[in-house]
């Protein structure tokens, strides 16, 4: 895994901050509709892909009340859209992951285990995104899996984070907080997405197995 390919986390955003300024930072997980164009087509495309709808552009267009010249100007290539809804509905799950482990947390244990077992969880079950990559194969696993996208440098800051909340509790981990992150969200993705990447079955218990392993090892 190349080591240029991750990027720094970027600092929280404040609540009231438009996640469209901050791509890196977390998204609010409904934009509000006096938001800019921008912000509420990225809303509204997550909202079909969640729905099971193939984005169209001017379906968005004419749904949001503006043209799809508008449209584009504010909100870019379909492409770029589409990675903006896959990020804005993987947030959603990364903190519903966070939730769930965080609601199983106890003393001792490291919040990222039962973060990632989450994540891979809710991942596999969603049928929504499950029906993307069967509509849109290519495309929806290069938007996903691209260490200099919109998806995966946001996923690993975030699981950067929590590895961060485990190391201010104590936790040593054998290598650099972010190299960790990288390989975690790497892991996952090899086998969540098996079937389009490697033409094998998706296979969460392995790669809960796996990651565990990697957290696990710990400094001497």
């Amino acid at each position: 895994m190349p080591a240029n390919a991750r990027t720094a986390p970027a600092p929280r955003a404040a609540a009231s901050d438009n996640p469209a300024r901050h791509p890196q930072a977390p998204l609010a997980l409904e934009p509000d509709e006096d938001l800019d164009h921008r912000s509420r087509a990225i809303g509204l495309a997550a909202r079909w892909i969640r729905q099971g709808r193939r984005l169209d552009l001017q379906g968005l267009a004419d749904e949001l009340g503006i043209s799809r010249a508008t449209l584009f100007r504010h909100a870019g290539t379909r492409d770029r859209l589409l990675g903006e809804a896959l990020w804005l509905n993987t947030y959603r799950t990364l903190q519903a992951a966070s939730a769930r482990a965080e609601a199983e947390h106890t003393p001792g244990s490291l919040r990222s285990v039962g973060t990632g077992r989450w994540m891979n969880a809710l991942v596999s079950r969603s049928t929504a995104l499950r029906r993307q990559i069967d509509d849109e194969p290519a495309l929806t696993i290069k938007v996903l899996t691209d260490p200099a996208g919109l998806v995966q440098p946001r996923v690993v800051a975030f699981v950067e984070a929590v590895l961060r909340r485990d190391m201010a509790e104590g936790y040593r981990p054998v290598i650099e907080a972010g190299d960790l992150a990288y390989a975690l969200v790497r892991l996952g993705e090899s086998f969540l997405y098996a079937d389009v990447l490697a033409d094998r079955p998706p296979d969460v218990a392995v790669a809960n197995r796996l990651q565990q392993a990697l957290l696990e090892a710990t400094r001497p």
